[in-house]
């Protein structure tokens, strides 16, 4: 008897834990970028005209592109997750696919862009920037490291779903056991937040 209740109580135990490690890692991320957005709060009130001045340069329309492409990553996972559940796995698979050619398309983006701004020497320390007030010297570094390190999630979002996808393909992930599609569903809803936060922040301000 004994037996039987701690096999009962022990998928649950284990289950438990994974939510909270989950939740923990997320809700380190979000505490990474809110103090990046409150640095960047407190920058912007002291260099009000200079930061409007400096995202003039930004390429709105490349950051809306990225948006529009995470909040269809965000649909895509999460409905590769009611497949699985479903039981299609080829579904699940085709849409978990669908997910990395989105993320890789977000970061070739991302690339194109960073290099236009580089070519014209948007970045501190570069010719253009050094005749310019050091708020937006500032703007500009800030606007680096926030959206880089974004794209480094980016990055691990995509190599973990290149490993779900062959995890579920091979069925290891399946309609009893979908928890870690889950949890890739929970990181790119944050990654996503996340952006929708970065894009009025950075290139709606002026």
């Amino acid at each position: 008897m004994a037996t039987n209740t701690n096999s009962i109580i022990q998928p649950k135990t284990e289950l438990f834990g994974s939510r909270k490690g989950r939740w923990t890692f997320l809700f380190t991320e979000l505490a990474l970028f809110g103090g990046m957005f409150l640095v960047y709060a407190i920058y912007r009130f002291n260099h009000q005209q200079e930061f409007h001045a400096a995202a003039k340069e930004l390429k709105v329309i490349m950051g809306s592109l990225n948006a529009v492409i995470l909040i269809t990553i965000s649909l895509t996972i999460s409905l590769s997750i009611v497949a699985i559940k479903k039981g299609k796995r080829t579904l699940s698979v085709f849409l978990q696919l669908i997910t990395i050619l989105m993320a890789i398309g977000f970061l070739a983006n991302k690339f194109y862009e960073w290099s236009i701004y580089l070519q014209n020497g948007l970045f501190p320390g570069m010719s253009v920037l050094q005749g310019t007030s050091s708020g937006e010297n500032i703007y500009f570094l800030l606007y680096y490291i926030v959206t880089g390190l974004h794209g480094v999630q980016v990055i691990a979002g995509t190599v973990i779903m290149l490993v779900l996808a062959r995890l579920t393909w091979h069925d290891t992930i399946n309609s009893d056991s979908f928890s870690k599609l889950e949890s890739a569903g929970l990181y790119w809803q944050i990654v996503t937040i996340i952006w929708i936060f970065l894009f009025p922040l950075f290139y709606l301000i002026s």
